[in-house]
């Protein structure tokens, strides 16, 4: 009885050692996975970002489309800040008059929920004409936007529109996707809502660089559509 009971401790000691070694691998491995992602959209975006819209070189006879990409308008009854702030920055882009007209994308999973109508009454509101907005209802990530971008629209020269942390995935996946683009960043947001998002942004780095190596394609691709500007 004894024998076995020293075999079933050692045993026992055994199996949580190489557990806990496994653990440790692991915790590391998808630690260098993280900080790769994140240093793979960092690099992709070096030089390409812009915090003002003075600092990019835009001239007036090449005009780009611009790329809004969407998010909830409201959370709750709140206003959401990250919407407010993009929509901010494509109306002051608007005003330049560096742009043909914009893309709105976003998703529209359900009748009652569509990023890309919000998108666009707001930006009719802050006085950018209708026609001059065209809706992509089936940006239902970011890979989504960026891929049905160059094949749906068939645009390859864009400015992005979105929060510096979400230009610079774009960037990454832009680069891979074969799209010359610059980015003018939204203002940021922060306070708690802002970490949240940060520690998302994280995984989803992560989500894009295996997205890129499977060469995942958008839920919905659909078929090709005029901007009409």
């Amino acid at each position: 009885m004894k024998i076995l009971n020293t075999i079933s401790i050692l045993w026992t000691w055994k199996f949580w050692k190489y557990a806990l070694i496994l653990a440790v691998i692991g915790a590391l491995m998808c630690a260098t996975l993280i900080w790769w992602a994140n240093k793979a959209a960092i690099r992709a975006a070096e030089g390409k970002l812009y915090d003002n819209i003075p600092d990019m070189p835009l001239n007036k006879g090449d005009k780009r489309v611009a790329l809004v990409f969407g998010c909830a308008e409201k959370i709750g009854n709140r206003d959401n800040l990250y919407f407010k702030y993009r929509i901010d920055a494509a109306a002051e882009l608007w005003q330049t008059d560096r742009i043909r007209g914009f893309i709105v994308s976003g998703d529209n999973g359900s009748d009652d929920y569509n990023e890309p109508e919000d998108m666009k009454q707001a930006l009719i509101k802050k006085g950018v004409p209708e026609n001059k907005i065209v809706c992509d209802y089936a940006g239902f990530r970011t890979l989504d936007s960026v891929v049905r971008l160059k094949e749906v629209f068939e645009v390859t020269e864009v400015i992005f529109v979105t929060q510096k942390f979400h230009n610079e995935r774009a960037a990454y996946l832009a680069e891979k996707a074969g799209i010359d683009f610059i980015g003018i960043n939204a203002k940021d947001v922060s306070g708690k809502a802002a970490q949240k998002t940060n520690y998302r942004e994280r995984l989803a780095r992560v989500k894009m660089l295996l997205d890129c190596l499977v060469s995942k394609s958008p839920k919905f691709l659909g078929k090709k559509e005029e901007l009409g500007f």
